[in-house]
């Protein structure tokens, strides 16, 4: 059977790295995305056509459209795509500017709406495809000093879990990817800091938490390369999950979370209930 064709959005490190050299060591069929043409050159020429790139900032809808277009010319069609691109984003919800946080939703969420909706006419015509959202375990649980990079990864997976029950009458599947810390540049320098910082929180959870994720760059548990592998382990499933946890920190947090939400609503659920006419 012929293997699939990848589309994976931000492919210069991390997770889209990682994912393009296991799919090529593996025989898949590649397209990356870059958002300058000395990196598009780059790419092209080390992998001398057994991937490709295209030129895309997913912040411009346009550079989407157009480079949508070009990664579909490479070879014809595209079974898998993959919503790699976004960046952390560290600052209390205080900290925070409006510009900071627009530009967080417009990487983190509009991006990868914007990919999915050039995606989508494709798929439906040859009635199968899968969408990849690299989501984070963020995208299931709050966090101090990390809330609105929070904010763009719950949107992400509210979106995607409406997009899984509209679009499985087409054969098209949804995997939210919800990986936990991982030896990456996230935490690093592809990480954004807000520009305001106020010096009353830097003993308080927001500011400890911001310190303890920038110390720990570079020492993350988590293997981009075994991640990946778990990832298209997950495309290949004849039953693939909608989520995919990576990592025990990210299963552990995630298994906290709805077991706490559980608690929570019992324990509320006759004031919950009591809301009806009588």
């Amino acid at each position: 059977m012929e293997k699939k064709v990848w589309f994976i959005t931000g492919v210069s490190s991390g997770f889209g790295q990682a994912l393009v050299e296991v799919l090529v060591d593996a025989g898949y069929q590649v397209v990356g995305t870059l958002r300058k043409d000395e990196q598009v050159a780059a790419f092209n020429s080390k992998y001398g056509g057994k991937a490709h790139a295209v030129k895309m900032d997913v912040t411009n809808r346009e550079q989407v459209v157009t480079g949508y277009a070009k990664a579909l010319e490479v070879y014809g069609h595209i079974d898998v795509v993959v919503n790699n691109a976004g960046y952390g984003f560290f600052g209390a919800i205080e900290e925070v500017s409006e510009q900071e946080a627009r530009d967080q939703m417009e990487t983190n969420f509009f991006g990868a709406l914007w990919v999915t909706q050039q995606a989508l006419p494709v798929m439906r015509a040859q009635k199968s495809g899968h969408i990849v959202q690299i989501s984070s375990m963020a995208g299931m649980r709050g966090g101090p000093g990390v809330g609105i990079y929070n904010a763009s990864k719950h949107a992400l997976e509210g979106f995607s879990e409406a997009l899984a029950l509209e679009v499985a009458p087409f054969n098209i599947k949804v995997t939210i990817v919800e990986p936990g810390p991982f030896r990456t540049k996230w935490a690093g320098e592809s990480a954004a800091r807000s520009e305001k910082v106020i010096d009353a929180y830097e003993d308080t959870p927001a500011g400890k938490r911001i310190a303890q994720i920038q110390g720990y760059s570079g020492q993350q548990p988590g293997d981009p390369v075994k991640g990946a592998k778990a990832i298209i382990k997950a495309v290949e499933s004849t039953e693939p999950p909608l989520r995919l946890p990576l990592g025990s920190v990210a299963v552990d947090a995630i298994l906290d979370k709805l077991h706490s939400v559980e608690q929570e609503i019992k324990k509320w659920e006759k004031v919950s209930l009591d809301t009806h006419f009588d």
